[in-house]
């Protein structure tokens, strides 16, 4: 047990490091980054989706009925509904008679705290999904841990812009982005406690994910994107989808 509690610890500090492939982003300057946004901002969507669809949904369905599977995605999917409707009402609340703008604090959107709840929960999976692949047996672990930091990797860069495009100043997207990565370690020791009680709470926190990406997705990112609508952006959009969804499927590989 105590070789597969330092695999656990190791793998899931490493993963949660992955978190800073968006630290690449700060090379670039801000007017470029800018730029780029709506292309980072159109891959994310993409990323999410194809991980919802190509990734957590065969797992959620494999590992429950399809009626819990549709209950818990709906119950997610109020969940996430409710949060938002919070965080859009503290927002305007907060910020009603104040323009945060003109005292150099830009208003930080909610999708982001959305999308950081959101990733914290599916990394939180992956901490203990690798903790119980080393619960199998080492060989598995370190498998399981590679899919994951390939995984991760790709869909860190979309999070990052995300963080960005609502708000953040690059170093506080990197710090949250880096905290919600931090709930791998935490998902990885309460597999270890838990044991072969893991698999039963992962069949609930599947679909709840699932729903999460689904919402962020659909509900929030894809909105911003309508609010560029010249002909030459649908293109970037589309092409910034496309590419989310194919290196989603891509990984299927190294599974």
């Amino acid at each position: 047990m105590a070789l597969e509690t330092t695999y656990t610890i190791a793998s899931v500090i490493l993963v949660s490091l992955v978190s800073f492939v968006g630290a690449f982003l700060l090379s670039f300057k801000k007017s470029f980054l800018n730029k780029i946004l709506l292309l980072l901002v159109s891959f994310a969507v993409g990323a999410l989706l194809g991980d919802a669809f190509i990734h957590l949904l065969p797992e959620a369905i494999e590992q429950t009925e399809p009626s819990s599977f549709g209950l818990y995605t709906l119950v997610g999917l109020l969940i996430f509904f409710s949060i938002e409707k919070f965080l859009r009402w503290q927002h305007r609340h907060i910020f009603h008679h104040k323009n945060d703008h003109e005292e150099g604090h830009p208003i930080v959107k909610p999708y982001v705290w959305i999308n950081l709840f959101g990733d914290g929960i599916h990394n939180f999976i992956d901490g203990m999904i690798i903790a119980g692949s080393y619960l199998v047996s080492v060989p598995l672990g370190i498998a399981t841990t590679l899919a994951v930091i390939f995984h991760e990797g790709a869909q860190e860069i979309g999070d990052f812009a995300v963080l960005i495009k609502g708000g953040l100043s690059r170093g506080k997207a990197l710090f949250f982005n880096f905290l919600s990565a931090v709930a791998a370690v935490a998902g990885g020791i309460i597999a270890l406690v838990i044991g072969t009680g893991t698999e039963r709470f992962i069949v609930f926190l599947i679909p709840f994910t699932f729903a999460g990406f689904l919402y962020l997705a659909l509900a929030t990112l894809m909105p911003e994107l309508h609010h560029e609508d010249k002909p030459a952006q649908l293109v970037v959009q589309i092409l910034g989808i496309a590419l989310g969804i194919g290196i989603m499927a891509l990984l299927l590989l190294l599974e």
